[in-house]
């Protein structure tokens, strides 16, 4: 008898809990400038299936952010919960959110000519530009 994982996290406030059974233990920062004015700075994520949950969802907001992705954040705290590609259905959650996940690496930095010079992670991660990650999306949207 195989035994599933559950990884859970929560918002600022509690009033969104998330969890999910499929997480990739790979981080991944986002230089682009649209991820920077949500958070301040890099996004630093997690990918997500759709096998995710949320509780408390008349707590969470989502603003179309694009035609092909949306973000939510929690409606009474502000805490950012996800960026969703709509036509994949997958889920890009920032790091923080989850609790006490110890098996995460971070080993990837997306956007990377959108990064400000300001900062420079000292991990070893793999680069891509947007147009790389853009086409890397298109080719695993057309398997």
């Amino acid at each position: 008898m195989s035994q599933v994982s559950v990884v859970k996290g929560s918002c600022l406030c509690g009033g969104v809990k998330i969890s999910t059974t499929n997480i990739n233990h790979h981080i991944g920062a986002c230089h682009c400038s649209m991820c920077r004015k949500w958070g301040g700075a890099a996004l630093l994520a997690v990918e997500c299936d759709n096998s995710i949950s949320f509780e408390g969802e008349e707590n969470i907001t989502i603003y179309q952010s694009s035609a092909w992705a949306e973000r939510g954040f929690c409606n009474k705290c502000g805490s950012h919960l996800f960026y969703r590609l709509k036509e994949k259905n997958h889920y890009y959650v920032p790091v923080g959110i989850f609790d006490n996940d110890e098996s995460l690496v971070f080993d990837l930095e997306v956007f990377i000519e959108e990064k400000p010079k300001y900062y420079t992670f000292s991990n070893e991660t793999k680069k891509m530009t947007g147009e790389e990650l853009i086409t890397m999306f298109q080719s695993s949207a057309s398997e």
